[in-house]
Formats: C-alpha cells, sequence, structure tokens
C-alpha cells in the first residue's frame, strides 16, 4: 500500500486528485494540505505537489519520495539543488492512468518523466554511483534489470508489460529511469549499454 499526501491550494484539485488516486486498491490517501509544512512525514511514503510553492524544499530535508506536478521545470532544478529527493515531475494535464503509475513508479523509488527530463533532473541533483567499473548515476533497481533483460530480447513495450504484470506506462517510467541512469536515449544504446555493464546476461 502506498501512502500518498496531496499538497495543493487548489480544494478542487484536491478532491480530483484524492478521487482519482481512492480508486486504486493500492493506494491510499494519508493526508491532504494546502502546503508542505503541514506534511505527516512519518505517515507520507510520496507526496504529490501541485500548484504549491516549493520554497519549504529549500530549507528542509524530507524523508519522502515527491512527484511534482508542474510545467516548471526550472523551479525544480532549484529544489535539487538541496537535500530533497524529488523522484519525478509530471505535467498538469497529465492523464489519469499516468497520473496512477507516477504515484506507483515514485513510490517504488524510479524517476518519472521524459528521459531528457529525467536526466537533467538527476543530473542536478549530483546522484553517481558505480557499478561494475563503470560510473553511474544510480544503480538500477531490480524491475529496471528485468526490463532491460526483456528488452535485450527484442520485446515490445507492451509484450514487456504482460511479462512483467504492469502497465505500459509503468514500463515507459521503467524505460525512462534506466535511460537516465545508464545515460542513453534509445533501446539500441540501452541494449548496448546493457551488456557493456554486465547487466544483461546473452
Amino acid at each position: 500500500m502506498i501512502r500518498v499526501t496531496i499538497v495543493s491550494p487548489n480544494s478542487a484539485l484536491r478532491i480530483g486528485l484524492r478521487e482519482l488516486l481512492s480508486r486504486q486498491s493500492d493506494i491510499k490517501i494519508v493526508g491532504e494540505t494546502v502546503d508542505l509544512e503541514s506534511v505527516h512525514e512519518v505517515e507520507t511514503e510520496v507526496v504529490v505537489l501541485a500548484s504549491v510553492s516549493f520554497a519549504y524544499l529549500l530549507e528542509n530535508k524530507t524523508t519522502f519520495a515527491i512527484l511534482f506536478l508542474t510545467d516548471n521545470v526550472e523551479s525544480i532544478r532549484n529544489v535539487l539543488n538541496t537535500n530533497v529527493r524529488a523522484w519525478g515531475v509530471l505535467s498538469p494535464d497529465a492523464t489519469e492512468d499516468e497520473l496512477v503509475a507516477a504515484v506507483r513508479a515514485v513510490g517504488e523509488g524510479l524517476w518519472v518523466g521524459a528521459p531528457g527530463l529525467v536526466q537533467s533532473l538527476m543530473r542536478v541533483s549530483g546522484r553517481r554511483e558505480s557499478l561494475g567499473g563503470e560510473s553511474l548515476i544510480e544503480p538500477l533497481t531490480a524491475r529496471e534489470k528485468e526490463v532491460i533483460q526483456l528488452m535485450a530480447q527484442g520485446l515490445a513495450n507492451k509484450q514487456i508489460a504482460l511479462s512483467l504484470g504492469i502497465s505500459e506506462h509503468t514500463v515507459k517510467f521503467h524505460l525512462s529511469s534506466l535511460y537516465a541512469k545508464l545515460g542513453i536515449s534509445s533501446r539500441t544504446e540501452a541494449v548496448k549499454r546493457g551488456i557493456e555493464l554486465g547487466l544483461i546476461s546473452l
């Protein structure tokens, strides 16, 4: 069960997000508030932020994962210069399926967004660890390793989704995350890089 707090000064938006996310059996809304100062960190795993000032994040370290609903990428870059663990960003115009999949992905610790955007966010955050003698921004998760292995077998996103029992949206988020971590932008590059790092067994 993913414990979510919705943060927005717009009451109609909060209600809409609550109704949408509450329909999911694996998501529990544990709080709603107009600002970040009121978020109960112990109970919250994921915070969904919409139309909120990020000033609090510039001054305080948080423990929850964050999904930004914004088109203002520059403001997120500023936040990532702090210790905030900002896991993802979606446009406020994202579809219901995209939003639900994003919350689930963020809850798993994935970076959510278009590959170029995710790469930019991760570079700003300065995350870099080592794997197999090569430099990675962050090690792949077990699920990401499954995805890249199936991708190496030539499976399309829909086939990968069926094989792993997840949605195509979630597959896309996994791809976005591993593209960023591998520093590449295509499936061909991902497979080549995966082989170089020993992530893919042939």
